[in-house]
């Protein structure tokens, strides 16, 4: 993070300059036992790709909505990034029918084919494995997104002052997703580089996405997002929160 950053993808570059290795995003599902671990560096070629696929192949432009009907997931976070380094702006559980694009999940693919632009089906299965059957009218995330470029070049430069996101009904530009989650760092517990926080809050609320990803970006920090926790008993959530070197939990 730096003084410079404006959008959450200036975030992102600024921690891929400083340190690519560390982890980013660590991802559990208690429904399924799956764990995945993202570096800086994976994670930020998951968000070329995923830019990639948004601009060119879905043909998003500054200023659209994209539709995230989407829970809190690594993949979600993965496409909060690819939006913001488009220009696009990310709607969390958004309106499909007034949205340019959709991008949805399990259990909101009826809903997303209000949408009449550009649909993206992802599985959220364990290992980002594909649909044995795509759902009608979408694409499958994980057959289009192996093939996108490496890196992501916008078609021009993205506006800070520009809607960025819209959660619970708010929309903000990308300054101020930036200025809010680093005023809200120190008060998830993120009070420096190397803090680790746990969340097990929804992406359906500032508290949540800011705890779930902007925060520990913005703080350089990382986030144990934990998705069905109420599944993990309260000695292996303590055993977790040891083997993951966790420092504070939104909870």
């Amino acid at each position: 993070m730096t003084a410079t950053d404006r959008t959450p993808a200036d975030l992102l570059r600024s921690a891929l300059a400083t340190d690519p290795a560390r982890p980013l995003v660590t991802f559990y599902d208690d429904a399924t036992g799956e764990r995945v671990e993202l570096s800086v560096a994976t994670f930020a070629n998951w968000v070329a790709k995923t830019a990639n696929l948004l601009q060119g192949e879905m043909g998003a432009e500054p200023g659209e909505r994209v539709a995230l009907l989407l829970p809190a997931h690594w993949q979600t976070a993965v496409w909060l990034l690819a939006c913001s380094s488009v220009g696009a702006v990310a709607e969390l559980g958004g309106d499909a029918g007034a949205a340019d694009h959709v991008v949805a999940g399990p259990g909101r693919f009826e809903d997303g084919l209000a949408c009449s632009g550009e649909r993206v089906a992802l599985s959220l299965a364990p290992l980002g494995r594909r649909f044995a059957r795509v759902p009608d009218g979408y694409a499958d995330y994980a057959v289009e997104v192996p093939g996108q470029g490496d890196v992501f070049r916008p078609y021009g430069p993205v506006d800070p002052e520009s809607a960025a996101l819209v959660v619970a009904g708010a929309e903000l530009t990308g300054a101020e997703v930036v200025e809010r989650a680093r005023a809200g760092a120190a008060g998830l517990g993120l009070t420096g580089p190397g803090a680790r926080l746990l969340s097990s809050l929804s992406y359906d609320t500032w508290e949540g996405v800011s705890a779930g990803l902007y925060g520990p970006l913005a703080a350089g920090g990382s986030v144990v997002l934990c998705r069905n926790l109420d599944r993990l008993g309260e000695d292996a959530l303590a055993r977790r929160v040891e083997s993951e070197r966790v420092t504070a939990t939104a909870r």
